[in-house]
């Protein structure tokens, strides 16, 4: 599984918070998604900061 932030961030950070394994901030300020498969091992958390985004814009990919 692989996720993607879109255009609707709001660069709250709480993904970065709750999985920085997978989610980053950027330097302009939003967040970002690796681009490789997410580890087995944070599943949960990527899961967790997909279903916490406050304005939704962590998509699976």
């Amino acid at each position: 599984m692989k996720y993607y932030v879109n255009d609707s961030c709001i660069g709250c950070g709480l993904c970065a918070g709750t999985c920085p394994e997978v989610f980053s901030m950027s330097d302009s300020g939003v967040a970002v998604a690796i681009e490789a498969e997410v580890p087995a091992k944070v599943l949960d958390s990527a899961a967790e900061a997909h279903e916490g985004c406050p304005v939704g814009a962590i998509e699976e990919v």
